[in-house]
């Protein structure tokens, strides 16, 4: 909250793949001194359209490649007029390294979606309006998502978040980390630098988007499946009960049986995010 970001100097490179709904680019951007990589759809027409950032769950940064994740959410929205920048993330792809980013329980990645999003304001590209941007998290990036909309409120204009993770730092530190065997070492890394959640609970408080849900300025949507195994829904259900007890404006929709992933309902799901995106972007 306190830092200055410096999102800018985004640059269109080579064409991926191109069709006579849209364009997809290679992109890189600064952020916080990395450069980072990414894909932007843009629809064919002319513009300025509305641009959405999305941010993509966990993937192993050693078999990640440029664009990955998300895959049918960048074509669809781009497919009903929307500027889609998909940020890599730091350590992802062609993007800078960053060797603490681990240790600093990955809130790199909340920095790079901020500069994601200032990238786009400060671009100057005839087909983005800067003024109407908005923002989509899918599990990790869901909670990526959160962290964004209380670090720098006001930077979008709506998010929508699919499946993500707790907005209690220590549900996901305990899942993920600190209970599985091969994370070990990076647990005590953590713990030895920060303190445990029983130890330090300031620390794991404050690094909390939940803390800080009364800084939310933007309407959210959150989507999450009965049948989810790796996020459960409790994580959303408390989520959004403490954000309606702020008195903010968030949606909130459940499907009956849906994994993770999502199967027979994405496409629905994704009816209600452009129906929420029109609302609040166009």
């Amino acid at each position: 909250m306190q830092r200055r970001y410096d999102g800018g100097d985004l640059r269109v490179g080579e064409v991926l793949d191109k069709s006579s709904r849209y364009t997809r680019y290679f992109v890189t951007y600064r952020s916080g001194g990395l450069r980072i990589s990414g894909v932007m759809n843009v629809p064919a027409g002319d513009g300025p359209f509305p641009a959405l950032v999305l941010g993509h769950g966990y993937i192993d940064p050693d078999v990640y490649t440029n664009g990955r994740g998300l895959r049918r959410e960048q074509d669809y929205l781009a497919r009903h007029g929307y500027v889609v920048l998909h940020t890599d993330y730091r350590n992802h792809a062609q993007s800078d390294d960053d060797p603490n980013a681990e240790l600093n329980l990955r809130l790199g990645y909340t920095e790079d979606v901020i500069n994601a999003v200032l990238a786009l304001r400060t671009s100057r590209l005839p087909s983005v309006d800067p003024e109407r941007i908005g923002l989509l998290g899918r599990s990790m990036g869901g909670g990526v998502a959160f962290n964004v909309l209380v670090t720098v409120p006001g930077l979008v204009d709506a998010a929508v978040v699919y499946a993500p993770v707790s907005s209690n730092a220590v549900d996901n530190f305990d899942r993920w980390i600190r209970d599985q065997p091969g994370n070990r070492s990076l647990a005590d890394q953590i713990m030895a630098a920060y303190g445990s959640p029983e130890a330090n609970p300031t620390f794991w408080r404050d690094v909390s988007p939940v803390t800080f849900f009364d800084q939310v300025t933007e309407p959210v949507l959150v989507h999450h499946g009965t049948a989810d195994r790796s996020c459960p829904i409790a994580w959303s259900e408390r989520s959004v009960a403490t954000l309606r007890s702020l008195g903010k404006q968030v949606e909130f929709v459940t499907y009956p049986g849906e994994p993770h992933a999502f199967e027979a309902a994405w496409e629905a799901s994704m009816e209600r995010t452009v129906a929420f995106f029109e609302q609040y972007l166009r």
